[in-house]
């Protein structure tokens, strides 16, 4: 459940409640004084970094629910590249992908697109 907060106008305390979001969002104290609510900006935990060494698996499941179009994702897969590059020198996820697209394609090189 969600956390609200609220202000005594005469103390300016601050008190942090446990509602329902179904609750009349209001506070009184003992003598009957109404509390001010307080409004924060939502802290929410959005997956905005990806792993240069996450798996596929990983890197699909990060961005699946992103509104993001397939260059937006050829993009972002293009710049984990370079990460992994600039720290080992070589990018072994794309060479590993590289040798098996050759080896389904009986030896054939890679075009220029995919290097």
């Amino acid at each position: 459940m969600p956390v609200y907060i609220y202000q005594n106008p005469k103390t300016k305390q601050v008190i942090e409640l446990v509602q329902s979001i179904h609750d009349s969002h209001e506070y009184a104290d003992e003598s009957g004084l109404k509390w001010n609510r307080i409004f924060t900006v939502p802290q929410v935990g959005i997956d905005t970094k990806l792993d240069a060494f996450s798996t596929q698996k990983e890197f699909a499941e990060k961005t699946k629910n992103k509104k993001d179009n397939v260059g937006h994702l050829w993009d972002r897969s293009k710049e984990l590249s370079e990460k992994r590059k600039s720290k080992f020198g070589e990018d072994k996820l794309k060479t590993k992908y590289l040798e098996n697209w050759s080896k389904k394609r009986k030896g054939r090189k890679p075009p220029p697109t995919l290097l």
